[in-house]
């Protein structure tokens, strides 16, 4: 058994394919679109075969969680990349760019090596070995 995938609403598709295309080598289908219900998404598959599913209908209201807390259910996506200077590369180059670091990175008490970042929709991104 394995996950198949993960699925994110945004309010901003293209920004949001876009940011895991370029920064994480993801790869697009083509947009559905379904006009009856304005829904619309992208299936974004990554080298190991995981798979991020992103989604925008007006029809969903934006989240009230507050990104900067803790809470309950889906807090965030951990992607390995393979090694520490990897992790420190891509840290860098996403603050470099604009996007917001939360922690890390660092060696956490369990021994993981990450960072914690924010991608353009404020999701937790674990960036780990």
């Amino acid at each position: 058994m394995k996950i198949e995938h993960i699925a994110i609403w945004t309010k901003q598709l293209e920004v949001l394919k876009r940011f895991y295309e370029d920064y994480f080598g993801a790869t697009s289908n083509a947009k559905y679109y379904n006009s009856t219900k304005g829904f619309s998404s992208y299936f974004l598959s990554f080298e190991t075969g995981s798979r991020l599913e992103i989604m925008e209908m007006d029809s969903v209201p934006e989240s009230k969680d507050d990104i900067y807390d803790q809470f309950t259910g889906f807090i965030h996506m951990a992607i390995s990349l393979g090694s520490e200077q990897a992790v420190d590369e891509l840290t860098s180059r996403l603050v470099k760019d604009g996007y917001e670091r939360l922690d890390g990175p660092r060696r956490t008490g369990d021994g993981y090596y990450e960072s914690c970042v924010l991608d353009p929709d404020g999701n937790r991104l674990e960036l780990t070995v």
